[in-house]
């Protein structure tokens, strides 16, 4: 359905006097638009469970027992 829209779209632009080049740089941007914006939504969508994850593991360091390091060959 999305590519009779298009074919369409792509159709009564060059009807109006567009020209060839106009339309596929037309097509061009707006694909290049909407990939970013759908990557930024994607980004948005995920934010959430970036920040449990983050959240989790500073929890979990914090718990953590500090070790003694034995044997530290740096320091002679």
């Amino acid at each position: 359905m999305e590519i009779l829209f298009v074919a369409g779209f792509f159709l009564m632009l060059l009807l109006t006097g567009i020209s060839l080049l106009g339309v596929l740089a037309a097509l061009v941007v707006a694909t290049l638009v909407m990939m970013v914006g759908g990557l930024f939504v994607f980004v948005i969508k995920l934010l959430p469970w970036l920040l449990l994850a983050l959240v989790t593991v500073w929890i979990y360091r914090a718990c953590q027992k500090p070790r003694i390091r034995r044997g530290n060959w740096t320091s002679r």
